[in-house]
């Protein structure tokens, strides 16, 4: 059975984070978080929390070679950030984000040649760094319409081909079905073709659109998890939505669309 996870930056939003990570803790999920060098460290590893996922880098990019030397020395930074919180994962986008989600270097229209085999080689000393170090690196695919417009290898077929490439147990895929809707559709089909190449780190939801919690919007998230059931999935399912309302209530609303008979 898989693990449920919430986003903590995403819910309790008047709280400081470390009380945010400790009711996600108390209502039975695990915990992540985005960017760590904004937080207190020692305050949220004192707190009961189980940390299951939080970013990966600090700034950099995957198609050229200044961003990609940032993204590398900057993984390292939070390769040993995530073992201070005893958090295993570690999420990657294709480009760093600034405060509104918008790429740090944008991309024109689709990646070119260059730019899919400098992220190849990126992706792949990426993936040692998370062997050696014994955490896993996941790649999220986003969407370009509404939140990331301009993020290079933002669709889940192209972040999936990336991860397909590199082959390496140091890099999977962080499958967000929300991004996905938006891009693609076609959930289950998605969930079942990444399930079976091995590929999933993890899958992360909200509903569209809105980006709030599961039941607000239009995707069936109880056929989803009947899927993920019927494949034997064993990993994490997080939440990353705003709560539309109540945060208590948009946890129990995650929890009910992913509890299966």
């Amino acid at each position: 059975m898989y693990t449920l996870a919430i986003c903590a930056e995403m819910v309790f939003r008047d709280l400081p984070i470390q009380e945010r990570a400790r009711r996600v803790h108390d209502a039975g999920f695990q915990v992540e978080i985005w960017d760590w060098s904004r937080h207190d460290l020692d305050a949220l590893a004192r707190t009961p929390a189980a940390f299951s996922s939080m970013t990966g880098y600090l700034r950099g990019s995957l198609t050229d070679e200044d961003g990609a030397a940032e993204l590398l020395r900057t993984a390292g930074e939070s390769v040993r950030a995530a073992e201070h919180l005893g958090c295993p994962r570690l999420n990657l986008h294709g480009t760093g984000l600034d405060a509104e989600g918008l790429p740090v270097t944008p991309v024109s229209g689709e990646a070119t040649g260059p730019m899919w085999l400098a992220a190849l080689r990126t992706l792949d000393r990426i993936a040692e760094l998370g062997e050696s170090a014994g955490v896993v690196f996941t790649l999220e695919n986003l969407n370009t319409a509404v939140d990331h417009p301009g993020v290079p290898f933002a669709r889940a077929a192209d972040t999936l081909a990336l991860v397909a490439a590199v082959d390496r147990p140091g890099l999977r895929m962080n499958l967000d079905l929300y991004h996905a809707q938006i891009g693609e559709g076609n959930l289950v089909e998605l969930v079942r073709r990444a399930h079976g190449l091995g590929l999933i780190g993890e899958i992360q939801v909200a509903d569209v659109p809105g980006r709030h919690e599961p039941g607000t919007g239009e995707i069936s998230y109880p056929a989803v998890a009947r899927a993920l059931t019927d494949l034997g999935y064993e990993g994490t399912v997080a939440m990353e939505a705003w709560a539309s309302t109540d945060s208590d209530l948009a946890m129990e609303r995650f929890r009910a669309a992913f509890t299966t008979a």
